[in-house]
């Protein structure tokens, strides 16, 4: 059940016109009144003889009881309510108790002096409210607050009809497009209004910008038209957006400010982001990034496993900043993915906006390693989807999975549904681009574990038992194991003990909730013992320098077989 409240207006004729009018696409379906403050109301849709003036005199008539100078300007309230897709068709009765309800919460009508107000019913999902904002007994009603007391009605409606329960918000979510905006998107085929493209591009032009100037920079490139209002002292005030396509009737672009886009998309928001941390020395905006898509994605693994220590462990500031940057970070993985993960990824970065605030403010400059990794990841440009680039991606994909599960349960303990849900759907799009991503690295490690000697494969079992006693035999019957085998097998060739590195990837956080055991501790591994995420890389490096490796608890001697065969019995 979403109950929204629209602009006030001046003129009651209008819009009881346009609820009983066909609608802009012809999408009203016999208009008629379900409810109403008096049972006698007349109704023009059912009754041939009612008139849409005759129901306008009736709702102005404590308005134009008042003498002109009393009067409000804008007496016209109007709310509308509608069911989620989801729901079962609600009959005639059910709309006009849930308008009783509706009007008795937010104010216009406790009482029988109240508001003069009509419910109109012109689809199977959704019913208008119309109202005036004058009581019979000449005083203005007292709507505090009244969308906040309609989203809780609108949860107990929820409950007594079995309807779905739509997550209650704290009034951080980014403003929704209006129906007005939906229908011109569709008129011209397009799937997104203008203000959500606008909202997606100033996200990613913002991703890890050292500055407001480069800030600037990345916008105008985009093609966007931008306008930054400049105070007398030549400081910017603000800024405003606009799709070059997207005209209004007089062929005017349609600007959008940073705020209208969403709360943290304000200049003065924005700032914020480049707040240093008080505790750490003056840091210098960073130059731009040469390190390649690859290097970028392992920084940014990292920068993820801090983060969630952080999350753990921080204070309620420090880790809302950090989740803020999460979705920075997503934002620019977006944007510098291959072909064949970027539309979950891009999916995933749209869901986290909404987990990205809460109404606990984030405590900036203490975010620096996330915003820096975002920016790593824009500079160094598009990733390709094979070798390194391909097998960091999914490293980096593996680590942001837990980032955002834990984000989800924060969210949760603080009773931030809305932002609880949005995360876990962000985590959904993630999980679903990691097999792209990890496909072809994760096939190379099955081979290279398959044809290690049985003697090896027993050997890597019994470290992992010794390590995760508890979890060995999953991670064993895993289709996984095999790659985690030739990475333990790797780990050890390059001078690491196995169980050792086991115990401690298993000390770093719970293993219980990863889908893949295995393919978690691959990649724990991998970045631990800094081994090239793409296993090719690895036999190349061998290649040009093989080195004897013993078996199991014996010295190396010459006559040893390569490292993948079973060790030369005496």
């Amino acid at each position: 059940m979403i109950p929204r409240i629209h602009k006030r207006g001046s003129e009651t004729i209008g819009l009881i016109r346009y609820l009983y009018g066909p609608g802009t696409h012809e999408e009203h379906t016999d208009p008629h009144l379900v409810a109403a403050f008096d049972p006698l109301t007349p109704d023009p849709g059912r009754d041939p003889q009612a008139t849409y003036g005759q129901l306008q005199r009736l709702l102005d008539q404590p308005v134009n009881a008042l003498l002109a100078d009393r009067r409000p300007k804008k007496h016209v309230w109007h709310l509308s309510v509608r069911a989620s897709p989801e729901d079962p068709m609600l009959s005639d009765d059910d709309w006009a108790a849930i308008a009783r309800r509706m009007v008795v919460a937010t104010g216009i009508a406790p009482d029988d002096a109240a508001c003069r107000w009509a419910a109109v019913r012109h689809a199977d999902d959704h019913i208008h409210i119309i109202a005036t904002l004058v009581r019979d007994d000449g005083r203005r009603p007292r709507l505090h607050n009244e969308a906040r007391h309609a989203q809780t009605e609108a949860r107990l409606i929820e409950a007594d009809y079995g309807l779905r329960r739509i997550k209650p918000g704290d009034g951080t979510a980014a403003k929704r497009p209006t129906s007005a905006e939906r229908h011109k998107a569709e008129r011209r085929g397009q799937q997104r209004t203008p203000r959500e493209e606008l909202r997606e591009a100033v996200r990613r032009s913002v991703a890890g910008a050292a500055g407001e100037e480069e800030f600037f920079d990345r916008l105008g490139a985009t093609g966007l038209l931008v306008r930054r209002r400049i105070a007398p002292s030549g400081d910017t005030l603000g800024y405003t957006v606009a799709l070059p396509g997207d005209r209004n009737g007089k062929g005017e672009p349609v600007f959008h400010s940073g705020s209208k886009l969403a709360p943290d998309l304000s200049l003065p928001r924005i700032r914020e982001r480049w707040t240093q941390n008080p505790d750490a020395p003056t840091q210098q905006p960073a130059l731009p990034s040469v390190i390649g898509p690859a290097s970028a994605r392992r920084r940014t693994t990292s920068a993820a496993w801090r983060a969630l220590l952080v999350i753990d462990h921080g204070d309620d500031g420090v880790i809302a900043a950090q989740i803020a940057a999460t979705g920075e970070v997503l934002d620019a993985l977006a944007q510098t993915s291959a072909a064949h993960t970027r539309h979950e990824l891009q999916a995933a970065a749209t869901a986290f906006e909404r987990a990205s605030r809460s109404h606990i403010r984030a405590v900036r400059g203490h975010d620096h390693a996330l915003r820096r990794a975002a920016r790593d990841l824009v500079h160094s440009g598009p990733a390709l989807g094979r070798g390194e680039d391909g097998a960091t991606t999914a490293m980096v994909i593996d680590m942001l999975v837990f980032l955002i599960t834990a984000t989800a349960h924060w969210h949760a303990r603080k009773q931030h549904a809305q932002q609880a849900e949005a995360a876990h759907r962000a985590a959904a799009h993630l999980r679903a681009a990691y097999p792209a991503a990890a496909g072809h690295p994760m096939a190379l490690l099955h081979q290279q574990g398959s044809r290690l000697a049985p003697s090896w494969q027993r050997h890597h079992a019994t470290a992992v038992r010794h390590a995760l006693p508890e979890l060995a035999d999953r991670i064993l019957a895993e289709p996984g194991w095999p790659a985690l085998a030739a990475t333990l097998h790797e780990a050890r060739i390059t001078g690491h003990n196995p169980t050792t590195l086991l115990t401690q990837a298993a000390a770093l956080r719970e293993l219980d909730t990863a889908e893949r055991v295995s393919d978690v501790l691959v990649w724990r591994l991998r970045r631990m013992a800094d081994l090239p995420a793409d296993p090719q890389k690895s036999q190349d490096r061998r290649a040009s320098g093989a080195r004897a490796v013993s078996a199991p608890g014996r010295p190396a001697h010459i006559g040893t077989r390569p490292a993948n065969g079973s060790p030369r019995q005496r």
